[in-house]
């Protein structure tokens, strides 16, 4: 099963303040272990919300929002997709991981829907453009 590891902002990391090389460092040979065990598909670091854009949906209306954006504790600062057999395997990985910030933090996992997920909606047709997407999507 695929998941999404959302690292969770702080104080620190909306403010830019940059972690430090011992911190680095572990989170490094962090992301080697996840590697190595083929579980790591993907990760990165994210830039503070003041350096972001938000496109709010309202109909057929679009209107766009400058960062920051409040409430720190629902922003994503980082995050990884992994490959796992299953919950268990992901919370086990996340409880080894580094705390990724120099105060209290949070980590969150989400699983990844699957195409079976759908199994009850999709139309031939759909599966089709699932696929063509599929074919010329890097990593899927």
């Amino acid at each position: 099963m695929r998941v999404v590891v959302f690292v969770k902002a702080t104080a620190d990391s909306e403010n830019d303040v940059m972690p430090t090389t011992e911190l680095l460092e572990a989170m490094g040979k962090y992301n080697e272990e996840l590697i190595n065990a083929g579980v790591m598909l993907a990760g990165e670091g994210l830039k503070a919300t003041r350096h972001a854009k938000r496109v709010h949906f309202s109909g057929s209306d679009r209107s766009v929002i400058d960062g920051p954006f409040a409430e720190t504790k629902e922003i994503v600062a980082g995050y990884w997709i992994w490959e796992v057999r299953d919950m268990d395997e992901a919370v086990e990985w996340v409880k080894r991981c580094p705390n990724p910030m120099a105060t209290e933090s949070d980590i969150d996992i989400r699983p990844v829907f699957e195409m079976a997920d759908f199994a009850n909606e999709m139309t031939p047709d759909v599966e089709a453009i699932h696929d063509r997407n599929a074919e010329r999507t890097p990593g899927s």
